[in-house]
């Protein structure tokens, strides 16, 4: 595991904690000597945690549509910024980039994202680890939908099981780790 892609909100959200959260997550990424890949921006939780892989002598990878440059306030400090054309080539890109996925608090843009990596593993294109960083029971209410999804018979428990969440960034890494190893690679 080389390169994590992490999917996060453009804002800060409405509790300090969901930024703690976000910098806490770029320390632990680079302490394991772990790349960011991420959506380019410098504000929200998109500039918090590619600062704190940044201050932390880390690798940030962003990856941003022209489009989206000057709106979202390209990151000016980051290992490479990639501009693409589209959205749909932000998001292949940091697919193929990564080796696994994560997503803090965010909103539709965050969802979208995660829910089209889980689909792709639903359908056997990738098996990368994917999880929530469940930040102040931030997810908690998805959680419980995607388990009424299961019981509903519209999504495999086995592949809700497959998402890994917690609410400490190391402890996530470590199941990301623990997967790999099982899985020999």
């Amino acid at each position: 595991m080389k390169r994590i892609c992490v999917f996060c909100g453009s804002h800060s959200g409405s509790q300090a904690a969901y930024s703690r959260g976000a910098a806490s997550l770029g320390r632990a990424l680079s302490r394991r000597n772990l790349e960011l890949v991420y959506g380019g921006a410098s504000i929200g939780l998109m500039g918090i945690v590619a600062d704190a892989v940044i201050g932390a002598g880390g690798s940030a990878i962003g990856i941003i549509p022209q489009s989206l440059v000057d709106k979202e306030i390209a990151h000016p400090g980051l290992s490479e910024l990639r501009v693409v054309g589209s959205m749909h080539e932000r998001k292949a890109n940091m697919a193929k980039l990564s080796d696994a996925f994560i997503a803090l608090p965010g909103g539709i843009g965050t969802l979208e994202e995660l829910f089209e990596i889980l689909t792709f593993a639903q359908l056997g294109f990738h098996r990368k680890p994917c999880g929530l960083l469940n930040i102040e029971g931030y997810y908690d209410r998805l959680i419980d939908f995607l388990d009424h999804a299961v019981r509903e018979s519209f999504v495999g428990e086995a592949q809700v099981r497959s998402l890994q969440v917690d609410q400490q960034a190391d402890h996530l890494l470590d199941r990301f780790e623990a997967l790999l190893a099982d899985a020999g690679g």
